[in-house]
């Protein structure tokens, strides 16, 4: 008896269907939105997640904060029941990150949801500070210039703010921030750390690769104290201690009036409306980003993603405007939706 030749690609096409299909079966079975990422993102997301919840049949989707990094590790996995449906991210993803998912078989579609500050805070109870990028580039750096004028760096000398910037006060430097895994973490590196040493003109003139190590290292003997991603446990600590302050995004600034203040950033306060016309300098996008594959199958999915990019949650008047997020311009958020409907998939970072 003749056996017929068994043609490889069909087999493999079959098998690669099978597995698919077992994959969009094992999601369906899993009757909640799965949400990891951003401790910015998080009180934004959890707010969606409860609208949605009680005005749907749907579930509500279980959200934990476990930073951008942390979040963009578990996203960028693969597919399937045991992985993150949405990842959210106080910066945009990275290219190596985006590599990284479509290694493992990801379409990632990128959602900006609105704006956010990051805020350097203290107690309300104490001195309000006026503070420079060069001020917290000085107070902050593991290394800095050599006080005695050589163009020589050393291991920061700095003790108190007085030290760094006579008109400050004469208190110890203790800045309590957010660990490596963070977005606010990577967008304060950028916005406030490298901006500051650009305006040391030793620094300024570096190699790019190695002043970028000089600009964005912080210290590790104490005046910065990594909190983890509880943002809450930060605001607690600068009640308790009214000489520290606490690197944070606006929202729990504009939580907490009551018992926090911004510090000015190059003059401007830490506002709604200085945020929304960038007069602020210290403002970084928010998004959430999404698992194509996963929409459609996993129970809800489009659903939360049509109350996200709502006007009564995201817009000028929506409730995540009320919990602190700063809103896109309407154009902006036109152009946000369209893509969403679309589940355009991003390719690269070229892609706005």
């Amino acid at each position: 008896m003749n056996k017929r030749p068994v043609n490889k690609k069909i087999v493999a096409s079959a098998l690669a269907a099978l597995t698919i299909a077992a994959s969009q079966a094992a999601l369906a079975a899993r009757d909640h939105i799965s949400i990891v990422g951003s401790s910015t993102v998080y009180p934004f997301t959890t707010t969606v997640a409860e609208r949605f919840s009680r005005g749907t049949q749907f579930n509500t989707p279980v959200v934990e904060s476990t930073g951008t990094g942390g979040g963009m590790k578990l996203f960028c996995q693969g597919v399937g029941e045991n992985t993150p449906d949405i990842t959210g991210a106080s910066r945009r993803i990275k290219q190596s990150e985006l590599d990284n998912c479509h290694k493992n078989g990801i379409d990632v579609v990128e959602v900006q949801v609105g704006f956010d500050g990051i805020a350097v805070a203290n107690s309300k109870d104490a001195e309000q500070l006026s503070l420079s990028r060069k001020d917290l580039f000085l107070a902050l750096a593991k290394q800095v210039p050599n006080p005695d004028g050589s163009e020589t760096l050393v291991a920061n000398p700095y003790k108190t703010w007085k030290d760094v910037n006579p008109a400050l006060p004469a208190h110890k430097i203790e800045v309590l921030g957010p660990p490596p895994t963070s977005g606010t973490r990577d967008a304060f590196a950028e916005l406030v750390m490298e901006h500051g040493c650009e305006t040391i003109p030793m620094i300024a003139k570096m190699e790019k690769d190695k002043k970028k190590v000089v600009c964005q290292t912080l210290r590790e003997d104490g005046a910065y104290v990594e909190a983890g991603e509880n943002d809450n446990l930060i605001v607690n600590k600068l009640v308790a201690d009214h000489n520290a302050l606490g690197i944070f995004g606006f929202s729990y600034l504009d939580q907490n009036t009551d018992k926090i203040q911004g510090s000015k950033i190059d003059g401007e306060s830490p506002t709604f409306e200085s945020i929304a016309d960038h007069s602020y300098p210290v403002s970084r996008p928010l998004f959430i980003y999404v698992k194509k594959s996963h929409v459609g199958v996993v129970p809800g999915m489009k659903q939360f993603l049509a109350e996200f990019t709502s006007e009564r949650a995201w817009g000028e008047e929506g409730y995540l405007a009320d919990k602190g997020m700063i809103p896109m311009p309407t154009a902006k958020r036109q152009q946000v939706l369209a893509n969403v409907r679309k589940l355009n998939a991003l390719s690269n970072l070229a892609q706005k």
